[in-house]
């Protein structure tokens, strides 16, 4: 079975320590966050969480993932399925790499399943402007909350 991947990735001016307090305060995406419009639950491996996406031109969707990384700093990952396993699986992922000027994000997701390749076909660029809008928010949520001096 193919996997399918969507990847963005933008430089941050923020140490990663700080672009992870704001990654991981899911309580308060609703504040700044265009893509992923809710979340709820802990920060820890092997977590379940509730996830609100809203893709650009798309409907908005909640899912349940299982938390597969939690690394301070460095790596944020979950693995949702539509349905049951192997149908339509994502494995989301935001990994931070420190750079000379501050952070670099990556945000990514592999797709699988039998129904990876017509829904992601039909998903892909309201996901992908999603995903994009999204790092645009986390920079400026971030920058703002470093130059504030503020942890978020």
């Amino acid at each position: 079975m193919r996997t399918r991947t969507l990847e963005t990735q933008i430089e941050i001016a923020a140490p990663p320590q700080a672009v992870w307090a704001v990654l991981v305060d899911l309580e308060r995406y609703a504040e700044w966050n265009p893509f992923v419009v809710e979340a709820a639950g802990q920060v820890r491996e092997g977590a379940r969480l509730r996830v609100r996406i809203r893709p650009q031109g798309g409907r908005a969707m909640v899912f349940r993932p299982r938390v597969t990384a939690a690394e301070p700093g460095r790596r944020f990952a979950w693995l949702g399925h539509l349905g049951v396993p192997g149908l339509f699986d994502g494995a989301h992922r935001f990994t931070l790499e420190p750079t000379a000027t501050g952070t670099r994000l990556v945000q990514a997701e592999d797709f699988r399943g039998l129904l990876a390749g017509p829904l992601l076909r039909s998903m892909a660029t309201g996901s992908l402007a999603g995903f994009e809008a999204m790092n645009l928010a986390l920079r400026q949520r971030a920058e703002a909350a470093v130059a504030a001096g503020t942890p978020r």
